[in-house]
Order: structure tokens, then sequence, then C-alpha cells
């Protein structure tokens, strides 16, 4: 492993935090690219989304034998392609086992997502999560399920059940405490039915570019409606700086629930905390430092899912300090000022979900498309 004074990225676990890794295909399972990113960059985890499978398996060729075997089979294409994540998902939690092993199960973990077209169905959420779960059958595969009202009452059923959830597409504050008491309510169930809950693992999953993208966007709009120095300078001010505040606002509202009474009940029967994830922490404005989604949100008993541009990145520039507790005040002042500038956070929200389920859903979709292509190609009728 590389000394950690010639590689930031390797001194982000002295402060409490894991870097989990943004992407995955079978390139880089087969080729041992992924055993190499934990021993050089200090990978702890992995996460995946419909968006990067579509990338992954889309005019891939790695992936034609498997699916010339399924057609022959005569299975559909959902079929097809269960077949082709469920095996690139249970060999990277092969791989990722002796780091789940070594860190008793707090890292090691593989995330899969339920289909995105079941975000506003609990039902079909919690079949399909426990399906999953059964078929890939590992002890470090995640679920992800979106943080809509309808799948934090999967989320409920499915910890209940005992599996480990990565509840995804968290926005607001609101919704990211909702769900962690999702969680909590379903360690409650375990323990009613005097069940274990000391092996359950969760995160949630905290989005962070995609909402400066949003209020940015907003800023600029609202600049150009007025003549006003003052406001203009105002709207300038807050570019780039909202989702790290609203970040810094929901990490203090962990620390306030683990002081709570029922999660400490949950706590001294073997619970661990369900982190806080940072996602989508890619810089998408190019006039801002590439590293900063990880620069400012580094802190204890956090995860940072970091695509592999800017794992690099990280690596060769990161300025690596806890942050996650500074300027915390000012963070609140940031977020309360926005009403006064005519930006509605609730709504920005709001938009940012409906946008987000919608991005998970398109690539799926279209994966189905391009792997119905693939059958026809390769398994003429």
């Amino acid at each position: 492993m590389t000394a950690s004074g010639n590689n930031p990225i390797l001194e982000i676990r002295n402060y409490g935090q894991s870097i989990w890794i943004d992407n995955l295909s079978r390139d880089a399972i087969v080729s041992g690219e992924l055993k190499e990113l934990i021993s050089s960059r200090d990978v702890r985890g992995i996460t995946s989304n419909p968006a990067i499978f579509e990338k992954a398996i889309a005019g891939n060729k790695i992936y034609d034998a498997d699916i010339a075997a399924g057609a022959r089979q005569s299975k559909s294409v959902l079929e097809i392609y269960e077949s082709l994540v469920f095996e690139d998902i249970r060999n990277a939690c092969d791989i990722f086992q002796s780091v789940y092993e070594e860190s008793n199960g707090l890292d090691g973990y593989v995330s899969v997502e339920v289909p995105p077209n079941l975000a506003r169905d609990t039902a079909g959420t919690i079949a399909e999560a426990q399906r999953y779960y059964q078929e890939i059958d590992r002890p470090n595969v995640m679920i992800k399920i979106p943080g809509t009202p309808e799948g934090l009452l999967a989320v409920e059923k499915v910890i209940a059940a005992g599996i480990n959830v990565n509840v995804t597409l968290l926005f607001s504050v609101a919704s990211y405490v909702e769900t962690f008491w999702a969680y909590i309510r379903g360690l409650e169930a375990r323990v009613a039915k005097g069940e274990d809950i000391s092996k359950i693992a969760s995160v949630a999953s905290f989005f962070i570019s995609r909402i400066d993208t949003n209020i940015d966007d907003r800023a600029d709009k609202l600049s150009t409606k007025t003549n006003d120095p003052e406001r203009k300078a105002s709207l300038e001010g807050i570019k780039g700086k909202v989702a790290i505040a609203n970040a810094k606002i929901a990490y203090q509202e962990y620390k306030q629930i683990l002081q709570s009474e029922r999660w400490q009940a949950l706590a001294a029967k073997g619970a661990s905390p369900q982190r806080l994830l940072w996602a989508s922490t890619s810089t998408k404005n190019p006039t801002y430092k590439d590293t900063i989604y990880i620069e400012e949100l580094i802190g204890p008993d956090t995860v940072n899912t970091v695509p592999p541009s800017t794992i690099e990145a990280c690596a060769d520039h990161c300025d690596i300090q806890s942050r996650i507790e500074t300027d915390v005040e000012a963070a609140y002042k940031l977020i309360a000022s926005l009403k006064e500038l005519g930006i509605d956070i609730d709504e920005v929200m709001v938009e940012l979900l409906e946008d987000g389920i919608d991005k998970f859903i398109k690539p799926f979709d279209s994966l189905m498309a391009s792997l119905q292509e693939k059958v026809n190609q390769l398994v003429p009728a």
C-alpha cells in the first residue's frame, strides 16, 4: 500500500470515514482492478445502481456468452439482466469479504438496487428485497431501497427481516431523519421477536452535488430578474454551498438520534448505527474544486461513495481534515436564508427526488431494450 503521506485518500479512515466506490462492472472484477482498489485506494465497499449497470453491460462483449446462454434457456430479458447482475454482485461480495470480516461488519458491503419502477410500491419493494437477498446469498450484500414514503415503509419491514439496507435518493434532512427512524423501528421489531440485531447494517445515502446543481440554477435565474446588486451578491454567495450545509445539518440530526433513549436501548443490544453515506459526490460544476464534496464532508461514522475519477483526484490532491462539524451554525443560517432569496428548499427536495427516480428508471428501461437487442443479435429467432 502506498504510504499515506503520498496518497491523501489513505488518511481518510483515520478520521472515521470509509471510502466506497460508486462503480461496478465485470471488467473491474475479472481484471483484478477491484482488488487493487482495496489495497491501493483503501476502498471499503461498493455501490451500484441501474445507471451504472447500463453503462457496464450495454455494448460490453464480456457479458455476451451469458446473455446468449440465458436466451437459449428461454429466459426473459429481466431474468437475463438479473443473472448478469447477481453474478457480478456475488463476485464483488466475495472480493470484499475480507474487508467485511476485518471490520467486523462495518464495511465490505456491495449494494444492489431493487428495480427502480418499484419506488412507489411498498409491497413490491419488500418482496424484491427479500428475493434479491436470498438469491445473492452473501452476508455482505446491501439492498438499495429508494427513500420515498413507500420505500421507507419497506425499509422498516426489510430491516425487521434481518436484511442489510442502503436507503438511497435522500435529499432533505427531514427524509433522512425519517429514514433513521424507519431503521430503528425495524430493529425494534426484531428485538420484540427475540431476534439478533448485532449483525444488521444500514447506510442512508444522502445526495450532495445534485442539490448544488439545482440551487445554483435557481440562483442564476433569480439573479437575472433583479437589478439589486446586494441581492445579486447574495444569490451568487449561496452557489456551491447549500449541499454541504444541508449535509452538515443532517449529521447533527444523526448525532441527536444517537442520544435518544430508543437508540441507546438498541445499541445496548448490539445494534450498529445507520451511517450517513454521502452520495453524488463528483463535482458537476467545473469551477468548483473536483474534491470539494470529499474534503468538506470528512467526519466520524460516515461513508463517502465516490466515482473512480474522483477517487483518483483525491488520491492525488485531497486536503484531508475532519470538517463535518465545522461552520455548523453558518450552515443553519445559510439554509434559513434561502426562503428570503426566493428559493423554496422543500420544493427543491421534492423535485430532486422525482428527478432521481427518473434518472434510475430511464437507464433501467434503456438497459432492458439494449439487452433485447443483444438477445436478437446473439440468438436470432
